[in-house]
C-alpha cells in the first residue's frame, strides 16, 4: 500500500511535466513533543483535495526537500485519529481553499485547530512588487517631499496604518511609538505598536508587496470575497481612519528611517504571531547570491516566544515580545539601523516632532472641532478615544521622555483655534460625486496695541531691522502676512505641503472696501476634504484640490449650527467680516487731521516721511485731545503731560483707523522737564484720572526750592559792602531751603519716582580781582535736624581785598547747583578785608647761595601783624653785617610798596663747591618793631676767570702705546676753583685727535688722550706740543715728550711635531667630532719682533677660552692645553689665545664631522595627546652615532621597514613619510583608542635600530558631565529653603575618564525657570579633578515639581549633564503677603473712628498663619498719597486691638482706631514685624479724610487783637482787612463748602455791662452783614466810624454770627476782642505793648513746650528701660528652665555664643541619617493633592514602622487627593496606572471608640503585651486632620503589641467578652488577623531594608534646640532694646543738663519777669479824663482772650 501511494504521488509529479509546479510544506505538529523545524516538501500539482488526504494516510511519501524521491517520510495517520489540516492562517483545508494553495504553501496538521504550536514554523512568501509599480511610478517623482525635515511624515505613515488597524475597535485606540534608544538594550530601534486587529499571514504576505493598495488587494487570486475594499460611509470632517491607502508609504517609510524592518502580528482570533523581517542586508545578500530577491520567510510562532532572537543587538526584543501574552491581536513594526541623523534629530528635537505629529493628526485627537480649550464643551464622545503615546528611552542616567500627543498644546491648530474670536463655517461642492470639501475661517482681531493672530514658535524669524519704527508708527506687521490662509486635511489627517493661500470671495476686493485692508489679514482656517481628491503616495502634497476647488463649477455655501443657508455666499462673508471688524477689533481711530510733517527725530531714513499729524483720537471708547493731560505707562521713569499731537505714518488727509501710532507729550511740569516727548500711544495710561495727574505735576512744583533762608545766630550780621579788618570773624551761619509754600526741605525728587537727591549748602568766599576770582573758603554743610545747614564761626579773612560770601544749593550726590535747567537758589554777600599798620618786615626773592663778586639784590616786605603788605618808609636806611666777607652794596629802592637794597656784593677766600660754607647775613631797619632779620646764606666761587694744568713737569713725559693723562682747574678772579655751566676744557696734543673734559660740575678735570703710537726709529723719544683752551679764557700751551715701548704686540701658534706648522689667525678646522687636537705651544712678540721671554707675570696673562684654570708650569713652557672637540656635528666651537685680556690674541675655528651610525633616534614635538585624538606634530625618525648626531645615512626604501608598537595604538592611522631634505622619516596619526589615561610607550623599529619613546595619554575630549554626589532622592525642599548637601559633577570623556580640562564651564539651570536658585555660583570651571561642586542656599518658588540641570559648555560646544529632580513644597511658616479685609465704602469724618480692619498673615501655602504675637502687627498711618512701597519716619504706628467674641481668630483686628483731626488724603499700611532684620508690609491703603460736621465760623489764620480810636485816620479805627471767615468743623477744617448764607458782625462789651457806650460801625450802623458763599466770607475792610461812641480805654468784643439755613444747629460765632482809645497816641502806645505781650507769651509757651517735652520724653525712656530689663529678666527666667545657662548680667556675645552652638548642633542633628520613605512623590504640590500615604506622617519606633509599613504596603503609594475630580485628574494622567483616594469619598468615622478592653469608661481585663492602636503610632506633621481621616480609613483599630504570645492572649480575652477583635500586629513583625489567622510567610514581615517604609520624625532634642534657639533670638532682641534705651535715656540726662539748656531756662525766666511788668503796664488806668462815653469809663483795660466754641 505505501508503495502505491508513492507511485501514485510521483505519477503526479511526472504527470505534471507541462503543468506548473505545486509544492507545499507539511509540518506534522500533533504530538506533543516539538516537531522537526523543517516540513516535507510535497509535490501536488493535478492532485484534488481528496487525493491529498488520501496520500497523508499512506505509510510513506516521497520528501523533495532533499530531491525528488530521494527520502520518504512517514506521517503514520491511523484510520481512527483525528486531526485536522489548516493553512498557517489557522483555517482548516478544504476542496476550495486546497485549489487556491499556490506553490511552496505551507500546513499544518494538527489535532485540534487551536492546538499551540511547540516550535516556531516558518513559510517561504514572494512579494514581488506589483505592476503598479511601474505605471505609477512617476507619482514619487512629482510629488516628492518638499520639506526641510521629512523624518515626522514618514513616521506619520506607520501611524496611518495603525489608525487604520484600529479602525474597528470598541474601546481605547492605543498607538505607541518607543524610540529605543538605549545601547544597554540593543542597537537604536524605532517600534510602532498598536492594538489593532492585526494581520493575517496572507495580509502580512500582501503588505511586503510594494504598490499593492487597498483597491488592487481585493482582485489578488488569494484573497476572499470579504477583503475587496469598502469605501467608507461619509462622516464630518472625513474622519473615517481610512489613511492607509497605495501600499507604498509604510515601506518607503522604514526603509527611509532604517534599513531593516520586522513585521509582527497577531490577528484577531488567531493564537499564532507572524513574524517578517526585510533587510537591506538580505536583499544584497540574495542578489550576490544569484537568489530570488522578493522572497523571505514569514515565521509563526506562539506569543511570547522569543527563542529565535539570538542577536546581542536585539536584546531589547525579548521584553517587547513578552508582552504580547494576553493581547487579543496587535501589530508591531521594529525598525533597526537608523541612520544617526535620525537619531540625533529624534533626541534634540523631541518636541518639535511631537508637536509635528500632533499638528497632522489634531482632528483625530480632539475630534470635530478641535482642542479648544475656552470651552467647557467636549465632543471626544463622538469618535472612539485614540491615545498616541511617544516615548524615546536613552541610556541611564537619562530619564525616559514620555509624550501623550494629546497633551501637546502648542501646535498650530491649536494655537489658531484658541486665539480665534468667531470663526466663518462653509461648504464647497466640487461637482456631482466628485467630492466635498468641509471649510472654516477663523478671525483673529486686533486688541489694542497687538495682533492676536498666532506665531509659529519654530518658524525661522526674519532679522529684525534695528531702524524700523513701524512698531510705534502705527504700522505693525500684517497679522498673517503672505501666509496662506487655508491648511489642508486629507481624510482627517494633515497634507503638510499643499496650502491654499484663499478664494475670491475671502480675498480683499481693492480700494473700493469699507473693511480695512489689514482686517483680512487676520484669518486662519482650514479645508477637510476625503478620497476623492488625490494626494501623492507619501501623502505630502494634494495633486488636484486647488485646481478643483477654485474651479467655476465649485458651489460655495454657509454652513450655520450644521445646515447650509442657500444665500449669497460673499454677502455673508462679508457681513460676517464686517461685524467681527466692528465688534472683535480694538483699533485706534484717528480724527482732526492737521498736515504732513518729516520727522528728523527718527533714525531711520525711510521713515522719517511722510507722517500725517492729527489732533485726537478715539480709542477704546475715550477721546483722547490735543492740549489733553495724559500719563505713560511700562514706561521708565513714568511720564505726566500735555499732548501736543497725534502722529501716524503714512499720507493720509482724512480721518482713518489704524492698529496704533504715536502721541506728541509737552512733559510737565515744564519748570522741571521743559521738553517733549514722543511715545507710542499704546504707553498711554487709559484708567488713570485727570485730577491725579494734576495732583502728581502740583506735587512736583511744590517739591522744588524756591529761596535761602540765612540767620546770624551769634547775633553779628555784615552788612552788604560792609568794610572790616583783618581778621575779624565771620558767622556762624544758619541756611534754610524753603520751597513756594515756605516749606523748609533738604531733599528734591529726581526725574526717576521713587528716588530723592539731597540737598547741601555750599559756603564759599571768593577774593575778588581783576578778572580774577580766588576762592579761599569753601564748605560744604549736610542738613541735620535741629540746624538745617550750619556755618561755623570763620576767623581766617587776614587776607585784604574785597569779598564775596557766596551760599548755593547743590545736589549732594553730583553737586550740582541747577535742577530742570534752573538754578537752584542762592545767597550772595558782598564785602571788603583791609591790612592794618607795619610791625616787621620779610627779605623774600634772595638766593640761598651767592657767588664771590657776583652783584645781588635783596628786597625786603614791610608787613603788619598778620603776615600783609603795607606801603613802603622812605626814611628807612638798611645795615648789612656778614663774618669772614666783605659785604657792601650801592643803593636802596623805596619808591611805591617796594623796599630792595641793590647791588650787593661779597668777597673773599672760600671753600670749593663740595666743602661750601654757612654764612650768616644780618639786615637791619631801624626804627621798626622787629627791626632785624637774619638768613643763612652760602657762599661758593665766582665766575670762571683762567685754566691753571695741574703739574709742574715740563716737557711732559709719555712711554709710546699709552695715553696721556692731564688734570685742570678753573679758577675764579680770586683764585677759587669755580664750577660754571657750559665750562668746558679743550686738548689738543699734536697728531691725535682732540680732546675735552666738561668742568662745569667741580671745576676741575682730567683729559685722557687715545694711546700715543708713533713710529720710534732707533728708540729716540719724540717732542709734541699740547694747548689747552677755553672759550672765555686765555690759551694755554705745555710740551708732551714721547718714549719708546717694550709691550708683547704678537702671539704665534706651533705644532710640537713640526715647528714650522703655524696655526694662522682666524683659520677654519675640521676635526671628528669627540676627538683631541693637542700638542700646541705658542710664542711672544714685541714691537719690534723680538721675542719676548716667559715669565710668571707674563704666563699668568695667557688666556684660553676652551679651559680653565690652565697650568701656569706648562705656559712657562709655551704649552697650551689639548682642545677636546665638541660631540655635536651642528656645534662650530671657536678656540682663541690671548694675551692681557686679549689686548693681543689669535684665534681659529673646528668644525666637528659626525661618526658612523650608532642607534635609531625618535624626536616629539608634542608628548601628550587626548585619549581618542592625533598626536599633534610629528615623531622624527633618524639614525644617529654614538653623540647623537644625525649621520643622514638614512634612505627612502628604510620606510618600508620601519613598524611601531604600543598599548591601544591605532595602527591603522600610522603613516611613515620619508623627507628627503633631512633624510629622516616623519611619522603621523598617532592615536589612542582604548584603554585608561596614563603613560604608554612608542616602540619603533628600523631594521636592527630601535628606540623607543614616552607619550602620556590624557582623558579624551570633554563629553559628559555625571553625578557623583548629591542628596538623596526624591529630593523635597520648602520654598526658600536651602539644599544642605552639596552636588558635585564630575567631567569625564565618552569613554568615562575624569577629565580635568578647566576650560569647561558647568553651569546650574533650573527648568522651569519661575523656580529661582541661590547659589555661590551659578556657573564655573570644573576644577583640577575634573569635578564641580554647587551649594544651593536657597530655592524659591511657586510650589510644584522642578529640574535642576547641570550642562556644561567647552568652546561654546554643549555637554550634556544630569538632571534632578525635585519638588518645592510651600513653607506654611513663611509669611508671604497680609491681606487686608475693611469697608470700602466707609466715609472717614476727621476726628472720627475708622471701621475695623482686618488683617490676615497669609503663609506660603496660602492658609492663614495665627503664630504671630498680636504685638508684631501694627497699623501705619501717614498724611499724602503713597509714593514708595515703604511707610516714612514720620508715619503713626497703631497697636492691634484685641478681638471681639463675634469676630474671626485667623486674623488681627485693628477697631476704635481714631481718624485723623485734619482733613485730607492719607495713607494707611500694615506691617509684620518678623525679626530684627525683615517685616512684612501689606499693600497702601489711601483713604480720603473729610470734614466733620459744621459747628462753628473760625478765620483762615487767628488775627491779632486790634486797638482803635476814633480818629479821622480810617487807619487808625480799622477793626479787621483782608480777613475771611470759613465754616469749620470742630477741628477747623472747612466744612462748608456747599453751604451759603450771610456772616452778620455785631460788637458788644467785653465785659457784659449793657450800659457801656458801644462803637458804631461806618455809615452808623451795628450790624454789618457780610455774604457767606461756598462756606466763606471775605471780608475787605471793617472799620469803626469817625468819632464813634465807646469808652476810653475799654475792651470789646467784635462778634461774627453765621446765619445758614441749611444747617439745623446754629453755628458757633466767631469773637474777637478789640480795645477803644479816644486819642491816636495812646492807642499807639497800648498796640507797643500788646505786641510784645503776645511775642513774649509765644517765646515763653515755645520754651515751655520744650521743657515740658524734655520731661515727658525722660519719663517715657525711663518706662522703656523699665520695660526692657523687666523683659530680658522674664526671657531669662525662661531660658534656665529651658536648661539654657546664661551669665548674669546677659550680654550679647554670651547670647551669641551660645546661639551658635545651639545652630551647630541642630544642623549636626539634620545631618545624621535617619528613616526616610523611599518612594518619590511625584503629585505632592499639586492641586488638591495631600500626597502620598507614605510621606503623609512618621513614626519613631524601628519596629512599628516595619510592621505597619509592610501592613499597609499595598496603599503607600496611594495618592491622597482633597476632591474626586483632582483623584480623577491624576488617574487619567497616568492612564490608570496610579492609585489614588478622595478625602471627600472618603467615610468618617464616629468619635474613636478607643481599645476592645475598655468598655463605658472600665476595663473589661488586664491587657497583655502593651497594645495600642496603630494608627495612634502615625505623626502627621501637616494636615493632621485631613490624615487623622485617611489612616482611620486603611488602618482603621488595627492594634499593635509587644509579641505573637501577647497577641493571641488578647484577642482571646476579647473574644471571650463577645466583641470582633481587630487585626492585631507584633512589633517582632508578625500579625493576627481579625478572623485569628497567624503564621505563614504572608503573616511574616521582611527586613526593614526590604520594605518601603514611614520616615522617622526628627528626635526631641533637635525641637528642643529650636525652641531653645527661638528664645535666645527673643533675649537678644531684648537685651539690645534695653542698652538702647540706656544709651537714649543717659544722653537724654546730659542734654537736660547741659550748659545750653541750662542758658534756655534763665532767659525763660527773664522773660517770665517782663512779660509780667508788661501786664502791669496795660492794667493801670488811663491819666486823663475821658472825652465821652457812658458811666464806668475808669475800669482797668484789659485784654478778652476767649476763643470763639
Amino acid at each position: 500500500m505505501s508503495s502505491a501511494g508513492a507511485q501514485r504521488l510521483q505519477g503526479a509529479s511526472s504527470r505534471g511535466g507541462g503543468r506548473q509546479p505545486r509544492r507545499i510544506r507539511v509540518y506534522d505538529c500533533r504530538s506533543g513533543d516539538k516537531p522537526s523545524s523543517s516540513g516535507p516538501l510535497l509535490e501536488t500539482s493535478g492532485l484534488d483535495f481528496n487525493h491529498f488526504l488520501q496520500i497523508l494516510h499512506e505509510a510513506m511519501i516521497p520528501n523533495f526537500t532533499l530531491g525528488l524521491g530521494s527520502v520518504f517520510m512517514k506521517f503514520a495517520i491511523h484510520s481512527h485519529e483525528t486531526f485536522v489540516l489548516v493553512t498557517t492562517d489557522r483555517k482548516p483545508l478544504d476542496l476550495d481553499r486546497f485549489a487556491e494553495l499556490q506553490n511552496g504553501s505551507t500546513l499544518y496538521l494538527l489535532r485540534r485547530k487551536d492546538q499551540a504550536l511547540q516550535l516556531a514554523m516558518e513559510e517561504h512568501i514572494t512579494f514581488t512588487p506589483h505592476y503598479d509599480t511601474l505605471i505609477r511610478s512617476g507619482l514619487h517623482e512629482y510629488y516628492a517631499s518638499e520639506g526641510q525635515k521629512p523624518l515626522p511624515y514618514a513616521l506619520a505613515e506607520l501611524i496611518d496604518n495603525a489608525l487604520w488597524a484600529t479602525a474597528k475597535n470598541t474601546g481605547t485606540r492605543t498607538i505607541e511609538l518607543r524610540m529605543l534608544f538605549d545601547e544597554s538594550l540593543g542597537k537604536p530601534a524605532i517600534v510602532v505598536l498598536d492594538n489593532g486587529c492585526g494581520m493575517t499571514l496572507k495580509q502580512l504576505n500582501n503588505w511586503a508587496v510594494f504598490r499593492h493598495s487597498k483597491f488592487t488587494r481585493a482582485n489578488s487570486t488569494c484573497e476572499s470575497q470579504k477583503d475587496g475594499y469598502v469605501r467608507p460611509d461619509p462622516v464630518p470632517r472625513s474622519l473615517n481612519s481610512d489613511i492607509s491607502y497605495f501600499g507604498v508609504g509604510g515601506k518607503q517609510a522604514v526603509f527611509y528611517i532604517g534599513d531593516s524592518t520586522r513585521m509582527i502580528s497577531k490577528p484577531v482570533g488567531s493564537p499564532d504571531v507572524h513574524e517578517l523581517v526585510l533587510s537591506k542586508e538580505d536583499f544584497e545578500r540574495k542578489e550576490r547570491n544569484k537568489e530570488d530577491i522578493y522572497s523571505g520567510v514569514i515565521r509563526n510562532r506562539k506569543p511570547g516566544d522569543s527563542s529565535h532572537v539570538n542577536k546581542d543587538n536585539e536584546r531589547f526584543l525579548h521584553a517587547l515580545i513578552a508582552e504580547e501574552s494576553g493581547k487579543e491581536s496587535f501589530t508591531a513594526v521594529v525598525i533597526t539601523g537608523i541612520g544617526p541623523q535620525h537619531i540625533t534629530f529624534l533626541k534634540q528635537d523631541f518636541e518639535m516632532w511631537t508637536r509635528e505629529l500632533a499638528h497632522t493628526y489634531h482632528y483625530y485627537i480632539h475630534g470635530l472641532n478641535g482642542n479648544d480649550m475656552k470651552s467647557s464643551f467636549s465632543n471626544s464622545d463622538q469618535l472612539p478615544k485614540i491615545d498616541i503615546q511617544v516615548t524615546l528611552l536613552e541610556k541611564h542616567p537619562r530619564s525616559p521622555r514620555v509624550m501623550n500627543l494629546r497633551e501637546v498644546d502648542n501646535d498650530m491648530q491649536t494655537l489658531y483655534i484658541n486665539a480665534a474670536a468667531d470663526k466663518f463655517e462653509f461648504k464647497a461642492t466640487t461637482g456631482l460625486d466628485t467630492g466635498t470639501v468641509e471649510g472654516v475661517i477663523r478671525y483673529h482681531p486686533f486688541l489694542y496695541d497687538k495682533e492676536t493672530y498666532p506665531e509659529d514658535p519654530y518658524a525661522v524669524q526674519e532679522p529684525c531691522n534695528e531702524d524700523d519704527d513701524s512698531d510705534e508708527s502705527g504700522i505693525r506687521h500684517q497679522a498673517r502676512g503672505k501666509r496662506p490662509i487655508f491648511e489642508c486635511f486629507w481624510n482627517g489627517r494633515l497634507i503638510p505641503y499643499t496650502t491654499v493661500s484663499e478664494f475670491d470671495w475671502c480675498a480683499w476686493p481693492g480700494t473700493t472696501s469699507k473693511i480695512p485692508e489689514e482686517c483680512y489679514s487676520r484669518f486662519s482656517g482650514v479645508l477637510f476634504t476625503d478620497d476623492k481628491f488625490q494626494v501623492s503616495t507619501n501623502k505630502l502634497t494634494f495633486m488636484d484640490l486647488e485646481q478643483r476647488v477654485r474651479s467655476k463649477e465649485t458651489i460655495f455655501t454657509r454652513v450655520v449650527n450644521g445646515k447650509e443657508q442657500r444665500i449669497t455666499h460673499k454677502n455673508m462673508f462679508f457681513s460676517w467680516l464686517k461685524n467681527c471688524h466692528e465688534k472683535l477689533d480694538k483699533q485706534v481711530k484717528f480724527l482732526g487731521f492737521k498736515e504732513i510733517v518729516k520727522r528728523d527725530d527718527v533714525t531711520s531714513k525711510k521713515m522719517q516721511h511722510p507722517w500725517a499729524t492729527f489732533s485726537s483720537i478715539e480709542w477704546d471708547g475715550n477721546i483722547y485731545k490735543t492740549g489733553q493731560l495724559v500719563k505713560s505707562q511700562k514706561t521708565i521713569p513714568i511720564l505726566h503731560g500735555t499732548v501736543v499731537q497725534f502722529l501716524l505714518y503714512g499720507d493720509h488727509d482724512k480721518d482713518v483707523f489704524a492698529t496704533g501710532g504715536q502721541v506728541e507729550v509737552c512733559l510737565e511740569p515744564k519748570a522741571l522737564y521743559n521738553k517733549n516727548k514722543i511715545i507710542p500711544i499704546s504707553k498711554i495710561n487709559r484708567i488713570v484720572k485727570e485730577e491725579a495727574i494734576k495732583i502728581n505735576i502740583e506735587r512736583d512744583l511744590n517739591k522744588l526750592p524756591h529761596k535761602l533762608k540765612v540767620d546770624w545766630p551769634d547775633g553779628n550780621p555784615w552788612p552788604e559792602n560792609g568794610v572790616r579788618p583783618a581778621g575779624t570773624p565771620l558767622g556762624a551761619l544758619k541756611v534754610e531751603i524753603l520751597t513756594k509754600n515756605g516749606v523748609s526741605i533738604w531733599t528734591i525728587p529726581t526725574l526717576v519716582h521713587a528716588t530723592v537727591n539731597k540737598l547741601s549748602v555750599k559756603l564759599s568766599i571768593k577774593k575778588t580781582g581783576l578778572g580774577n576770582d580766588e576762592e579761599v573758603v569753601s564748605f560744604v554743610a549736610q542738613h541735620t535736624t535741629k540746624w538745617h545747614f550750619f556755618f561755623r564761626k570763620m576767623e581766617t579773612l587776614t587776607d585784604p581785598g574785597s569779598y564775596t560770601l557766596l551760599l548755593e544749593t547743590m545736589i549732594t550726590e553730583s553737586g550740582a547747583t541747577t535742577f530742570g535747567d534752573e538754578n537752584l537758589p542762592s545767597y550772595e554777600l558782598k564785602f571788603t578785608i583791609t591790612a592794618g599798620s607795619a610791625e616787621g618786615f620779610e627779605m623774600d626773592g634772595v638766593s640761598s647761595t651767592l657767588h664771590v663778586g657776583v652783584p645781588f639784590d635783596i628786597p625786603l616786605h614791610l608787613k603788619d601783624c598778620y603776615g600783609n603788605a603795607i606801603l613802603s618808609v622812605p626814611s628807612l636806611l638798611p645795615v648789612l653785617k656778614c663774618s669772614d666777607l666783605d659785604l657792601s652794596y650801592e643803593t636802596v629802592d623805596s619808591s611805591g610798596s617796594k623796599f630792595i637794597i641793590k647791588g650787593v656784593k661779597a668777597r673773599g677766600k672760600v671753600l670749593n663747591y663740595q666743602q661750601s660754607k654757612t654764612y650768616d647775613l644780618k639786615v637791619t631797619l631801624p626804627g621798626l618793631k622787629k627791626d632785624t632779620q637774619t638768613f643763612k646764606v652760602s657762599v661758593l666761587p665766582g665766575n670762571p676767570h683762567s685754566i691753571h694744568v695741574m703739574t709742574e713737569e715740563n716737557p711732559i713725559t709719555v712711554e709710546n702705546g699709552t695715553p696721556v693723562r692731564l688734570n685742570v682747574e678753573i679758577h675764579d678772579e680770586v683764585g677759587n676753583v669755580t664750577a660754571h655751566p657750559r665750562q668746558i676744557v679743550h686738548c689738543q696734543v699734536q697728531g691725535l685727535p682732540p680732546v675735552k673734559i666738561d668742568c662745569s660740575s667741580t671745576g676741575a678735570g682730567q683729559l685722557v688722550t687715545k694711546p700715543i703710537n708713533l713710529n720710534i726709529i732707533g728708540g729716540e723719544p719724540q717732542k709734541l706740543k699740547v694747548q689747552f683752551s677755553q672759550k672765555c679764557m686765555a690759551l694755554v700751551v705745555r710740551e708732551l715728550k714721547v718714549i719708546p715701548s717694550t709691550r708683547v704686540s704678537l702671539i704665534k701658534l706651533f705644532s710640537r711635531d713640526d715647528e714650522n706648522l703655524v696655526l694662522r689667525n682666524n683659520e677654519k678646522i675640521e676635526w671628528l667630532a669627540g676627538g683631541t687636537l693637542g700638542k700646541l705651544f705658542y710664542k711672544l712678540y714685541d714691537e719690534a719682533g723680538r721675542a719676548v721671554p716667559l715669565t710668571d707675570e707674563i704666563a699668568s696673562m695667557i688666556k684660553v677660552n676652551w679651559t680653565s684654570p690652565v697650568n701656569l708650569k706648562d705656559l712657562l713652557q709655551g704649552k697650551l692645553p689639548d682642545i677636546q672637540v665638541p660631540t655635536q656635528v651642528l656645534e662650530d666651537r671657536f678656540y682663541q689665545v690671548s694675551y692681557q685680556d686679549q689686548s693681543v690674541s689669535v684665534s681659529f675655528t673646528i668644525k666637528p664631522r659626525p661618526d658612523e651610525p650608532a642607534r635609531l633616534k625618535a624626536t616629539l614635538l608634542q608628548n601628550t595627546v587626548n585619549l581618542g585624538k592625533t598626536l599633534s606634530g610629528t615623531i622624527n625618525l633618524e639614525l644617529v652615532d654614538q653623540h647623537d648626531n644625525a649621520t643622514k645615512t638614512l634612505t627612502s626604501n628604510c620606510v618600508n621597514h620601519m613598524t611601531v608598537k604600543a598599548e591601544g595604538l591605532d595602527k591603522s592611522a600610522v603613516s611613515f613619510i620619508w623627507q628627503e631634505s633631512n633624510r629622516s622619516v616623519e611619522v603621523t596619526g598617532i592615536r589612542f583608542l582604548r584603554g585608561s589615561p596614563g603613560i604608554r610607550e612608542l616602540l619603533f623599529t628600523c631594521f636592527s635600530y630601535m628606540t623607543a619613546v614616552i607619550v602620556k595619554v590624557t582623558a579624551g575630549h570633554p563629553a559628559q558631565l555625571k553625578l557623583v554626589s548629591g542628596p538623596k532622592q526624591p529630593l523635597q525642599v520648602k520654598n526658600d529653603h536651602s539644599i544642605p548637601t552639596p552636588f558635585i559633577v564630575q567631567l569625564s570623556d565618552k569613554w568615562g575618564n575624569p577629565s580635568p580640562d578647566k576650560r569647561v564651564v558647568v553651569e546650574l539651570t533650573s527648568s522651569p525657570p519661575a523656580l529661582k536658585v541661590m547659589t555661590a555660583v551659578i556657573s564655573q570651571p570644573v576644577d583640577s579633578e575634573g569635578k564641580a561642586s554647587f551649594s544651593v542656599n536657597s530655592v524659591c518658588g511657586p510650589k510644584g515639581y522642578y529640574q535642576l540641570n547641570f550642562n556644561g559648555s567647552f568652546n561654546n560646544e554643549p555637554i550634556p549633564g544630569p538632571s534632578v529632580s525635585l519638588a518645592v513644597l510651600p513653607d506654611p511658616n513663611k509669611p508671604v503677603s497680609l491681606s487686608v479685609e475693611y469697608d470700602s465704602a466707609a466715609r472717614f469724618p476727621a476726628g472720627g473712628t475708622c471701621p475695623v480692619f482686618s488683617v490676615t498673615v497669609v503663609s506660603d501655602e496660602g492658609s492663614p498663619m495665627t503664630t504671630f504675637n498680636p504685638a508684631a502687627v501694627s497699623m501705619l498711618l501717614w498724611e499724602g498719597v503713597p509714593s514708595q512701597n515703604r511707610p516714612p519716619p514720620t508715619a503713626t504706628e497703631l497697636r492691634c486691638s484685641k478681638p471681639m467674641e463675634n469676630e474671626r481668630r485667623d486674623c488681627f483686628h485693628f477697631t476704635n482706631k481714631q481718624i485723623p483731626e485734619r482733613a485730607g488724603k492719607y495713607t494707611i499700611q500694615f506691617s509684620l514685624h518678623i525679626d530684627e532684620t525683615r517685616s512684612l508690609l501689606s499693600n497702601q491703603i489711601t483713604i480720603n479724610v473729610v470734614a466733620n460736621q459744621p459747628v462753628k465760623l473760625g478765620p483762615d489764620s487767628q488775627p491779632p487783637a486790634p486797638v482803635v480810636s476814633c480818629c479821622m485816620d480810617i487807619a487808625h479805627r480799622t477793626l479787621v482787612k483782608n480777613m475771611t471767615l470759613t465754616i469749620m468743623d470742630s477741628y477747623g477744617n472747612p466744612a462748608g463748602q456747599d453751604l451759603g448764607g450771610k456772616v452778620v458782625a455785631s460788637i458788644r462789651s467785653s465785659s457784659g455791662d449793657s450800659n457801656k457806650p458801644i462803637p458804631l460801625f461806618d455809615g452808623n450802623i451795628k450790624r454789618y452783614p457780610i455774604n457767606l458763599v461756598q462756606g466763606k466770607a471775605h471780608i475787605a475792610s471793617l472799620s469803626i466810624k469817625e468819632n464813634s461812641p465807646g469808652e476810653d480805654g475799654s475792651a470789646y468784643t467784635l462778634l461774627f454770627d453765621a446765619e445758614v439755613p441749611m444747617v439745623p444747629t446754629p453755628l458757633a460765632p466767631f469773637e474777637l476782642t478789640f480795645h477803644f482809645y479816644n486819642d491816636a497816641l495812646n492807642q499807639q502806645k497800648m498796640s507797643e505793648l500788646l505786641e510784645k505781650k503776645t511775642e513774649l507769651s509765644a517765646a515763653l509757651a515755645a520754651h515751655k513746650g520744650l521743657f515740658s517735652g524734655y520731661s515727658e520724653f525722660l519719663e517715657m525712656l525711663t518706662v522703656q528701660y523699665l520695660s526692657a530689663s523687666d523683659k530680658v529678666a522674664e526671657l531669662r527666667g525662661f531660658l534656665v528652665r529651658s536648661n539654657v545657662n546664661v551669665a548674669e548680667p546677659i550680654s550679647i556675645p554670651d547670647i551669641d555664643r551660645l546661639l551658635k552652638e545651639n545652630t551647630t548642633e541642630a544642623d549636626r542633628i539634620l545631618r545624621d541619617p535617619r528613616r526616610v520613605c523611599s518612594i518619590r512623590d511625584n503629585f505632592r504640590g499639586q492641586q488638591d493633592v495631600l500626597g502620598m500615604v507614605g510621606h503623609l506622617a512618621y513614626v519613631q519606633d524601628d519596629a512599628a514602622a516595619r510592621v505597619i509599613s509592610w501592613h499597609i504596603r499595598g496603599d503607600m503609594d496611594c495618592v491622597i487627593t482633597r476632591t474626586t475630580e483632582a483623584a480623577r485628574r491624576i488617574y487619567d494622567n497616568t492612564q490608570g496606572r496610579q492609585q489614588v483616594m478622595a478625602l471627600d469619598s472618603m467615610y468618617v468615622p464616629p468619635l474613636n471608640r478607643g481599645l476592645p478592653q475598655m468598655r463605658n469608661g472600665r476595663m473589661l481585663f488586664e491587657p497583655p503585651g502593651n497594645p495600642v492602636l496603630a494608627r495612634e503610632l502615625l505623626m502627621s506633621p501637616q494636615e493632621g486632620e485631613s490624615c487623622d481621616i485617611v489612616f482611620q480609613n486603611i488602618l482603621k483599630e488595627t492594634i499593635l503589641i509587644d509579641d505573637l504570645d501577647s497577641a493571641n492572649n488578647y484577642r482571646r480575652e476579647v473574644v471571650q467578652n463577645k466583641m470582633p477583635c481587630p487585626t492585631i500586629l507584633t512589633r517582632n513583625g508578625e500579625r493576627v488577623s481579625a478572623i485569628g489567622k497567624f503564621g505563614g510567610a504572608q503573616n511574616k514581615a521582611p527586613p526593614i531594608d526590604t520594605l518601603t517604609v514611614f520616615g522617622a520624625p526628627l528626635p526631641q532634642h533637635y525641637h528642643s534646640l529650636i525652641a531653645q534657639a527661638e528664645l535666645l533670638c527673643q533675649c537678644r532682641t531684648a537685651v539690645e532694646k534695653r542698652d538702647r534705651a540706656q544709651k537714649d535715656r543717659d544722653d537724654h540726662l546730659l542734654t537736660m543738663n547741659s550748659l545750653q539748656t541750662r542758658e534756655k531756662q534763665q532767659d525763660m525766666e527773664k522773660k517770665e519777669k517782663r512779660l509780667e511788668e508788661i501786664e502791669r503796664q496795660l492794667m493801670m488806668k488811663p491819666m486823663r479824663p475821658v472825652k465821652r462815653g457812658a458811666e464806668g469809663a475808669g475800669e482797668p483795660l484789659g485784654i478778652i482772650t476767649k476763643r470763639a466754641k
